[in-house]
């Protein structure tokens, strides 16, 4: 096994659910009760790595804690234990388009998401018709994006997020979405990214995309892993599975 691009020690994340709050200092003093909650943990003491230049598959039923670890992954959320180490720069495409703004074009969203993605203005002329290009959207570029179609908004944020060129790049079921040839244009973006050297980690529920795809995977339930290694014996194993434990 090559070096990790990724190691993932003991992370565990738990979330609070509230069955009543106070929704002020004033409904409190009011109703004269506080909060009510339990401790919800989405992750508990998972524990692997991912090795570098390989595409790395999460799978597991939902609520199995998947996209949570992948926004631990991203620094959206901070685990309450554990650690998490990514070796080489990291993009994540978890909700595509989530910084785009619905009055500017396309093309003043590709240089607003370029930046928060880390891009400078530079980098970002040089990358331009590179990422229409890939998007497809050459002919609304100059539209407000609140007037693109959901497949549109999705394209575009896909071919600016990949066009960041990470060392590290995690992606939440963005071949769930598209045409037969977007995902066909993304499968290929992912393998250039492994001729390079370069580490996928991919969620997602579709086995045949992570048996076609991904080298190894990681199986989780209920916010345990389960299992790591080789993606044939893991999907194997979550499969069988699915009889007693439906997703």
């Amino acid at each position: 096994m090559s070096d990790a691009a990724v190691a993932v020690r003991d992370v565990s994340k738990k979330f609070r659910l509230y069955h009543e709050r106070n929704q002020s200092l004033k409904s409190a003093i009011m109703r004269r009760r506080t909060s009510v909650y339990e401790d919800f943990w989405a992750l508990e003491d998972v524990s692997f790595d991912v090795p570098e230049g390989s595409t790395f598959g999460l799978i597991g039923s939902n609520g199995s804690g998947k996209s949570t670890l992948l926004k631990c992954l991203a620094k959206i959320y901070y685990p309450e234990k554990g650690s998490i180490t990514a070796n080489g720069k990291l993009a994540a495409l978890l909700e595509v388009g989530s910084g785009f703004h619905p009055e500017l074009s396309g093309r003043e969203n590709i240089y607003l998401n370029g930046s928060i993605l880390g891009m400078g203005k530079k980098e970002v002329d040089a990358k331009f018709d590179a990422i229409v290009d890939f998007s497809g959207v050459e002919h609304f570029i100059d539209q407000p994006v609140k007037n693109y179609s959901s497949g549109m908004y999705v394209r575009l944020g896909f071919a600016i997020a990949i066009h960041v060129d990470p060392d590290i790049l995690v992606v939440d079921e963005v071949l769930a979405v598209g045409d037969a040839e977007f995902q066909e244009k993304c499968r290929q973006k992912f393998a250039e990214y492994k001729r390079l050297g370069k580490t996928v980690i991919l969620v997602s529920h579709a086995m045949d995309t992570v048996r076609d795809m991904c080298d190894h995977a990681a199986w989780l339930r209920n916010g345990r892993l389960l299992q790591v290694g080789p993606a044939d014996a893991t999907i194997a194993a979550y499969t069988a599975s699915l009889g007693d434990h439906p997703a």
